[in-house]
């Protein structure tokens, strides 16, 4: 079973043929999907779209660092409501970006210590965004993970690096912490040396498959819209890097899922 853990196509690049994507995913092997929120609209979105296609798309709410600039207590109050429906299965997408200014620093902090004690108290994983912030990050996530009760179901796992970019010295207190990683299109792209390197370093345990769609379209798609379907390109590269076969990585990966997110598929 393929699946494809972080999507975005409650977004308007999929209006005219949502319907046609969601059937092209499972056309292309899917068992499931998980459709990630940025903020409280995309949110709301999400959670109706997973409620149009039960058992196939799942959800997680959060609000993303690049919009955390008018956060307020209300915003979170209005997220944990959220977050209590059957739907959701993560806090997210939460983290850091010091790559964009579309909010500062402090902004960004003062919005993502909310949503990690939130994902704490309703014991669900999170799935972190992080761009040219890891320095500042991770080691907000190592503590965070540490200091989770020692019977949190949350403990063992988590949450995923969604996308992840920053330097490989960070992997071990990751990979210790009990952190997953989303790989998606970049791994396909020839010149992509160090993804390439990230996936070898990563055991397979640890991988999620995911498209970021509409963005980060694998080879040979790169230059047009991403989409779920896409997925078996990510999911045949990652086999090809690590010497397995697509079955062995197709399994392992949603196996994974399952683990970190509560899935609980035959």
């Amino acid at each position: 079973m393929l699946s494809d853990t972080h999507a975005h196509i409650d977004f308007n690049a999929f209006d005219a043929d949502r319907a046609q994507v969601i059937e092209r995913a499972k056309q292309a092997g899917l068992g499931f999907m998980i459709n990630i929120s940025i903020d409280l609209e995309t949110a709301q979105n999400s959670i109706r779209l997973a409620r149009q296609n039960p058992g196939f798309i799942f959800t997680a709410v959060g609000i993303h660092p690049n919009y955390t600039s008018d956060y307020n207590e209300k915003m979170l109050e209005k997220l944990e409501r959220l977050a209590h429906e059957p739907e959701v299965l993560a806090i997210g997408e939460i983290g850091l970006d010091y790559y964009r200014d579309h909010a500062t620093p402090e902004q960004q902090r003062r919005a993502l210590f909310p949503q990690l004690e939130l994902a704490a108290r309703l014991h669900l994983p999170i799935i972190l965004h992080e761009r040219s912030s890891a320095h500042e990050l991770v080691p907000i996530l190592i503590e965070w993970q540490k200091n989770l009760p020692e019977n949190s179901p949350i403990k063992a796992h988590p949450g995923v690096m969604h996308s992840y970019g920053a330097s490989l010295e960070y992997l071990p207190p990751l990979l210790e912490a009990g952190f997953y990683f989303g790989i998606g299109g970049p791994v396909t792209y020839k010149n992509a040396q160090d993804k390439h390197s990230l996936v070898k370093q990563l055991p397979l345990e640890r991988i999620l498959l995911e498209t970021d769609c509409p963005y980060l379209t694998p080879h040979p798609h790169r230059g047009e819209r991403n989409e779920p379907a896409y997925i078996p390109y990510i999911a045949s590269k990652i086999a090809q890097l690590k010497d397995l076969s697509l079955a062995e990585v197709s399994t392992q990966t949603a196996n994974n899922a399952f683990t970190l997110f509560g899935l609980k598929f035959a």
